[in-house]
């Protein structure tokens, strides 16, 4: 199986290095839009690196698109000839619709698609699937094994797709800025740089993890840790009079408002 990727841009490159990193084996190929960066990236990936997308999308069983959203029509145009019904495409533009992505491959190929985040390159991604309305399920199931690689997986309903753009596609640059933040604090009350980010990044890291394998809700771990008179309690106080948890949740509505205004843009 040869898995092309067209567009290693930011994600596409993530996606080659988690691939990679997961199934050595793999076999991979990749486009992009110039010489130059085809010549770069194919010695810093170890992979066949071209400008070529019909030829890509020729000797390719499975193509995932990591174009930006407004080139996603062009791309697809381009390689309508090498499209049959064993293909399948994997789409991780963010706020194209399946039905656009099976209109513009001309109509043949499975559609998948996907929102991975960041995460991805260290197999500790999050990445929700969502498949066109002619996809068979053994093709999902296929999309679905390549991510799980990646990190965890999710199959949600289409109309939910610009929601898990604005949550866990966009999420990691949340985490980042609250580390951020946390780790100032500790400068701030004498801790040094290094231990504060390394506090804060290991407590997120940690607290993530207990509610991935407790099986509580997140308000119940967080009772277990507030303490009567305690200290938690008055940094709860202080976060709730910030709006932290309001802020948090305008953060999602508007990444998810700009997700389905992009289908707008060409």
């Amino acid at each position: 199986m040869v898995i092309g990727i067209i567009g290693l841009g930011k994600m596409g490159e993530i996606i080659t290095k988690g691939l990679l990193k997961s199934d050595p084996t793999t076999e991979l190929w990749g486009t992009t839009r110039s010489e130059k960066s085809a010549k770069e990236l194919s010695v810093r990936l170890s992979i066949p690196c071209h400008t070529d997308n019909r030829k890509l999308a020729k000797n390719s069983d499975i193509i995932i698109l990591c174009t930006k959203p407004h080139q996603a029509e062009k791309v697809l145009n381009s390689i309508q000839s090498e499209m049959s019904s064993n293909k399948l495409v994997i789409s991780i533009c963010a706020a194209i619709q399946t039905e656009q992505l099976f209109e513009w491959s001309g109509r043949q190929a499975a559609i998948i698609r996907a929102m991975p985040n960041t995460p991805c390159l260290i197999s500790q991604g999050m990445t929700v699937l969502c498949a066109g309305q002619k996809t068979p399920d053994e093709h999902l199931q296929i999309a679905e094994k390549i991510f799980s690689h990646l990190g965890k997986t999710a199959i949600i309903d289409e109309s939910q797709m610009d929601a898990a753009t604005g949550l866990s596609g966009c999420g990691p640059a949340y985490v980042f800025l609250m580390i951020e933040a946390l780790s100032e604090a500790g400068v701030k009350v004498g801790l040094p740089r290094h231990t504060a980010v390394l506090l804060a990044a290991q407590t997120l890291s940690g607290a993530s993890q207990m509610v991935l394998t407790q099986n509580s809700h997140p308000a119940a771990l967080k009772d277990e840790v507030t303490t009567p008179a305690g200290c938690t309690v008055d940094g709860l106080m202080a976060l709730e009079e910030g709006g932290l948890r309001v802020t948090l949740i305008k953060a999602v509505l508007a990444a998810t408002r700009r997700s389905e205004k992009l289908r707008n843009f060409k």
